[in-house]
């Protein structure tokens, strides 16, 4: 009885599992402010939460009909294929053979000729001692869920970008606005100073600077025109429209920043990092990682292996025909005596790449804190300005118009005007720019706070109600004037 204690040992170690390392903890509570205006609830198609109709009509096509995507659920059919593959590794294999042939030998005479048909079935089962088969399933079925996972990260991210370039689009149609009143108030004062320069009310010097104001102007309104085509390409190449057909979409809400309805965040940081889809990726591919640890460590002990074949055989040589029939069963052990140390580095290698997996988890833990730490403070921090930007920009609004009045009648001279509406201008951009940020805020803590990501909703599920709602809302999409802007 001596001899079977070693292989007893052998074989509960070969059996015991690796078992994945416990998440890194998350911190006890936020440090930012959360917002307090908002509602606990879902945050699953978070776009369609906001006022405006177009952006989830464009969300919803883009979900649709998106490279990325797409190959997000490639990579999920062959996860799924690989997960097959891992599940027959269990079962018996059988195959089946057969063959016929027809032989003339000549040499030496006399002739013979004769015909030989057989057919052979083989079966195998090899059976997991050491659990290796068991736990390369396991590594399939982690890297299916994760790759689902992953799908749906992916879905969120398309969402987030396409919002913010469509806020960009909105903030940057508004400035396009904003620098056509400019433009035309500096042309009525280049004007006003020509015919002041005529009549000798002003000097050469004072019509020159209202001219070059002008043109400034001109040129800066110009470049901001570029840069509203700019993102109005990417949203063309984020939804596969036709160009002409975005455009028309667009038209109808042009130069409205799209206003999000607020939702609040849970207190314990854990419940939020619980609903990031990435995370869920990377602790997926931990527990694959921790299972191709005991795949190779099972390479490393005997294989028992049971095997079986039938054989049937028939033969004719000159009108008379023969047949047989034969059969072996039997098991097979193979044991692992000498391989120059592969195995023991195959096992050292996966469970390097184990230690790989826990620290991409760790790390992907912490930036999921500091992105909603820092979305938390964009959104506290535009919240508390927007306020004092809005008085200052009507504030400097009305001291232009007093500086105006005054240059009219003569008591300011053109120097002190074109700073006035200088000022104006920086305060109209910076109540329009944290406006912008405070609207990007909130898409930030959405894609931060997951999306409203739970693993419940099927990839399929999900991808053909995208394409139902962007047949809809492209069907039924129409100018809207009733709505104010911002």
């Amino acid at each position: 009885m001596r001899p079977a204690f070693p292989l007893c040992l052998a074989l509960l170690a070969g059996c015991a599992s690796t078992t994945p390392p416990p998440p890194p903890p998350a911190p006890p509570s936020w440090q930012a402010p959360r917002p307090h205006e908002g509602e606990p609830q879902a945050l699953a198609r978070w776009w369609d939460r906001f006022d405006d109709p177009q952006l989830a009509a464009l969300v919803a096509r883009a979900q649709a009909d998106n490279p990325t995507l797409a190959q997000a659920v490639a990579r999920i059919a062959q996860a799924r294929a690989q997960l097959t593959v891992a599940g027959a590794a269990l079962s018996p294999t059988l195959d089946g053979n057969l063959a016929a042939s027809r032989t003339s030998n000549n040499f030496p005479p006399p002739t013979l000729t004769y015909t030989a048909v057989t057919s052979r079935v083989d079966a195998a089962w090899e059976l997991d001692l050491f659990g290796g088969r068991r736990a390369g399933i396991a590594a399939a079925q982690a890297q299916a869920d994760a790759a689902a996972a992953q799908w749906h990260d992916a879905r969120v991210s398309l969402a987030a970008e396409v919002a913010l370039n469509y806020l960009s689009l909105r903030a940057c149609e508004a400035q396009v606005a904003l620098d056509a009143q400019n433009v035309a108030a500096a042309g009525q004062i280049a004007d006003l100073t020509r015919r002041k320069v005529e009549v000798g009310f002003e000097s050469p010097a004072n019509g020159a600077l209202a001219q070059a104001t002008l043109s400034d102007t001109r040129a800066r309104a110009q470049a901001q025109q570029a840069e509203c085509e700019v993102v109005v390409k990417a949203l063309v190449a984020l939804t596969g429209l036709e160009e002409p057909a975005l455009r028309a979409q667009l038209a109808a809400r042009a130069a409205q920043l799209p206003q999000p309805a607020g939702f609040s965040i849970a207190a314990l940081p854990a419940q939020v990092l619980a609903q990031r889809p990435d995370l869920a990726v990377a602790e997926q591919q931990l527990r694959a990682a921790a299972a191709s640890v005991d795949v190779a460590q099972a390479q490393r002990w005997p294989k028992l292996l049971l095997t079986g074949a039938i054989t049937l055989g028939a033969v004719r040589i000159g009108g008379v025909q023969d047949s047989g029939a034969n059969w072996a069963l039997g098991p097979a052990l193979t044991l692992p005596l000498l391989d120059g140390g592969r195995r023991r580095a195959e096992v050292d290698a996966a469970r390097a790449r184990l230690d790989e997996a826990l620290a991409a988890w760790q790390q992907r833990s912490r930036a999921a804190v500091r992105e909603v730490e820092e979305a938390l403070v964009r959104l506290d921090a535009a919240a508390r300005r927007e306020e004092d930007a809005r008085l200052a920009a009507e504030n400097w609004q009305r001291f232009v118009e007093a500086t105006q009045a005054r240059w009219e009648l003569g008591n300011a001279n053109l120097i002190e005007l074109q700073d006035a509406r200088r000022q104006r201008i920086a305060a109209e951009a910076a109540l329009l720019a944290v406006r912008r940020e405070r609207v990007a805020a909130w898409v930030q803590l959405y894609k931060a706070s997951g999306g409203g990501w739970d693993g419940s909703l099927a990839v399929g599920e999900e991808a053909g109600a995208s394409r139902n709602l962007a047949a809809t809302a492209a069907a039924t999409t129409a100018p809207e004037s009733n709505l104010s802007k911002p």
